[in-house]
């Protein structure tokens, strides 16, 4: 028992067992490295990302502004008289 309480006072024994986890979780994680799936689809460099969302997005609204106007042409003409009372003499 004597040499078990030197060791944990000395601070030897949390040393090491740090040292044993670190070993640990660097062995699992070059595992897990090793063990992983390799990448079957090539990656070639882009935009990035967000330069390509905003020619999307103006595609997008470019067509939304179409299909308003489309369907403003195809309404009927609405009788605008109730509206000649704001208009001044």
């Amino acid at each position: 028992m004597k040499d078990r309480n030197d060791l944990n006072r000395s601070g030897e024994y949390s040393a090491q067992t740090q040292a044993y986890k670190r070993t640990r979780a660097y062995n699992a994680q070059n595992r897990r490295r090793d063990n992983r799936d390799i990448r079957t689809t090539s990656r070639r460099p882009g935009t990035g990302g967000q330069s390509a969302g905003i020619g999307y997005q103006q595609d997008r609204y470019r067509q939304i502004g179409q299909d308003n106007q489309r369907q403003k042409g195809m309404r009927p003409d609405m009788d605008n008289s109730i509206y000649d009372i704001y208009k001044g003499d």
